[in-house]
């Protein structure tokens, strides 16, 4: 018996599922999707990081307490041996980032719109007394690594760089002396690491769930704001500008939207630019790789190095 189906026994004592799929996996979870003939069908997550999914369960419980975000009900959570496992309630609908491209463009801003929305709620809901990656307190709050948002902004942008392969080391010195953290800062917001169309699902055109809630951070929300509108906005290939615009009405209609040093635009690229195991990413859809996606990158890093020093 595997631990998925150990877990489901935890779970789902009472029903055998008629089938168990096993999608396409990310860098660090084991995947299971289990469908039952008079029961919902369900998805296990395990890890072998106990702590950190413990905190990513936490955390999707409090989004759908606290937003309006579209996520998938939170079943169970636990550790089996020295693993850390999440259950939630399979939602039905297509992967984003698949239809992103395909969709028309009134829809894709639409769609934008909504995560800009989604990210200003997040932004509201979730404010943290320091920056840094979020734990689980013994009382089950979620902290922040206790981290000046400047502090924390430097260890994230050292990292991103030290990560950055070969082919981008003619653009270190210059990313390095462009990636100084503002003076001013304000006060830390969740920063969902990951927030994209490549996590999320779509039905009947609008946005269905949000998947991933691995690794969060609080930060100066004018950088979560950076990274999100690039993934959203400029990562497909597609037009940026309406995208950009209908991304900015959303935040806007829920909070002040601050403004964004180049610093932080920046920052966005580069922490995009390579996966957790120093793998350069696959821009654009269809995705481009090798060298194709070295050059976007190199193109994106590049635009912001010659802006000014905000937008």
């Amino acid at each position: 018996m595997t631990d998925s189906e150990r877990v489901l026994r935890r779970v789902v004592p009472t029903r055998s599922p008629e089938t168990i799929e096993r999608p396409r996996q990310g860098n660090h979870k084991e995947t299971t999707v289990a469908r039952y003939t008079d029961y919902p069908a369900v998805v296990v997550q395990l890890a072998d990081d106990a702590d950190a999914i413990h905190t990513e369960a936490v955390l999707l419980g409090a989004v759908a307490e606290r937003t309006s975000v579209p996520v998938p009900r939170l079943l169970a959570h636990g550790r089996l041996g020295g693993r850390g496992y999440l259950v939630t309630e399979h939602v039905d609908g297509a992967d984003l980032h698949e239809r992103f491209v395909g969709l028309p463009a009134g829809r894709r801003q639409h769609l934008a719109r909504r995560f800009g929305i989604g990210l200003a709620r997040l932004h509201a809901a979730f404010p943290f007394e320091s920056a840094g990656s979020l734990s689980v307190e013994s009382d089950g709050s979620l902290v922040a690594a206790g981290l000046a948002p400047a502090e924390a902004f430097t260890a994230a942008a050292e990292d991103a760089l030290t990560a950055l392969p070969g082919p981008f080391d003619d653009l270190r010195p210059a990313l390095l002396a462009a990636l100084d953290p503002p003076e001013r800062t304000r006060r830390p917001r969740l920063f969902p690491w990951d927030l994209r169309p490549g996590n999320a699902l779509v039905s009947g055109g609008d946005l269905a769930a949000v998947l991933d809630w691995g690794d969060p951070r609080a930060a100066d929300p004018a950088l979560s704001i950076a990274k999100t509108e690039h993934l959203v906005t400029r990562w497909y290939g597609t037009d940026p500008d309406p995208l950009r615009s209908a991304f900015r009405a959303g935040y806007r209609s829920v909070r002040p939207l601050p403004a964004v040093p180049r610093a932080y635009r920046l920052a966005a690229v580069v922490t995009a630019a390579v996966d957790s195991q120093g793998v350069v990413t696959r821009p654009h859809y269809p995705e481009r790789t090798g060298e194709a996606a070295v050059a976007i990158h190199r193109a994106w890093m590049t635009e912001w190095l010659d802006a000014g020093e905000s937008e």
